[in-house]
């Protein structure tokens, strides 16, 4: 084997690990498998991608690519590309590290935090005027669940919000 030859079958090998590893790990953020590795490819190749080159490489039918695509434009973290003279779309991800995190953790907010945060929310203003130790209790514990699932959005959002270059220094300064 050439080393050309071994160089490829390693880069191989190891884009294939990626996108199997992205898809195992998006359960834990509330993203479908499919989904993550349509990502993964993305993010990992250096060319736009066809629907058709998708089914290929991870073996999904058409339907399936569709639906997980129009999701991943839908969240901006992947883009339609046109290629000039052809019908056929190319999708073609964001690879900014930063903006991907900002991206995801926008979505997470708009679909589990914001969600959640008004349910605790409601739940603390309904209990707010019942007496009894027990119903007290819960309404203290719904009130400070808010407040601090609302701190930890707001402190998110701005992160998310923010340039790399402002809270990437104070972020690895406070995990030291």
């Amino acid at each position: 084997m050439t080393t050309a030859e071994h160089t490829a079958e390693e880069l191989r090998a190891a884009r294939e690990r990626f996108i199997s590893q992205w898809g195992v790990i998006s359960a834990a953020w509330g993203i479908n498998r499919t989904m993550a590795q349509i990502h993964a490819l993305l993010l990992a190749g250096t060319a736009p991608l066809s629907t058709d080159d998708i089914m290929a490489a991870l073996q999904i039918s058409r339907g399936n690519v569709n639906t997980n695509v129009r999701e991943l434009v839908g969240w901006g973290l992947i883009r339609v590309v046109l290629r000039k003279g052809e019908r056929k779309e190319y999708f073609e991800a964001e690879k900014d590290v930063w903006r991907i995190f900002c991206t995801i953790a926008r979505e997470r907010q708009r679909r589990e935090i914001d969600p959640a945060l008004a349910v605790l929310r409601e739940c603390a203003e309904r209990t707010s005027k019942l007496k009894g130790a027990e119903a007290e209790d819960f309404h203290a514990v719904m009130s400070n669940l808010g407040d601090f699932v609302g701190q930890a959005s707001a402190a998110m959002d701005r992160i998310a919000r923010s340039e790399r270059s402002k809270f990437m220094p104070l972020i690895l300064k406070m995990l030291r």
